[in-house]
């Protein structure tokens, strides 16, 4: 009986082997950078993009990261990056939330100066991945014009993959990305009481 399941198996995979390679065989490289959004109300869009990010580096592609909310807030990702100078660019260019600046002028001025870097970031084809993280904050509050940051997104440089991460992303720029994620919050400790904890949250 056990030989006749595993034998039933074997034929099963090898046929799902065979229809895996025909579709990726149909499909052709991309012939540049790809568009990849991080939102929705879930934890773990900014943590997803590290993840990318890592694996960017295990194979040796440059990479970017501007950060335009976080500001001063002390993060683990911030810590690590701080060890290793050489593997990424970090730029925090953010004053920290909205709620701690309390100055939508001041808010402003500080995501025009971050698109500024982004632009640079995007445009000058040193880099095979730039996250942008918490971009989609910064269009939700419009803070920057949707359509600017969207025709800068698509110029960027053919090399150069581009992650934009934060909740309540602009439908503008959904509409021409190669991949939309939408994280689902099905449950979060903080709505239980719990604070966000080092090293899981921040």
């Amino acid at each position: 009986m056990s030989d006749d399941i595993n034998e039933e198996h074997r034929k099963k995979m090898v046929k799902l082997k065979e229809e895996q390679r025909a579709k990726v065989k149909e499909k052709k490289k991309a012939e540049r950078g790809l568009l990849m959004v991080h939102t929705g109300d879930g934890k773990g869009k900014s943590t997803a993009a590290y993840g990318t990010l890592l694996r960017a580096l295990g194979w040796g592609h440059d990479v970017a990261v501007l950060q335009y909310v976080k500001g001063n807030w002390k993060t683990g990702e911030k810590e690590f990056f701080k060890r290793f100078p050489e593997l990424v660019r970090l730029e925090v260019m953010g004053e920290g939330f909205t709620w701690e600046t309390q100055d939508r002028e001041r808010d402003i001025e500080a995501a025009r100066k971050a698109w500024e870097v982004s632009k640079e970031m995007l445009n000058c084809g040193d880099y095979d991945l730039v996250v942008l993280d918490e971009l989609n904050i910064v269009l939700r509050n419009d803070y920057l014009d949707v359509e600017e940051v969207k025709e800068g997104l698509l110029a960027r440089h053919p090399r150069t993959t581009v992650i934009v991460t934060g909740r309540n992303a602009k439908q503008e720029i959904i509409d021409v990305a190669d991949l939309v994620t939408s994280m689902e919050m099905v449950r979060h400790p903080f709505e239980n009481g719990i604070k966000a904890a080092r090293g899981i949250d921040f």
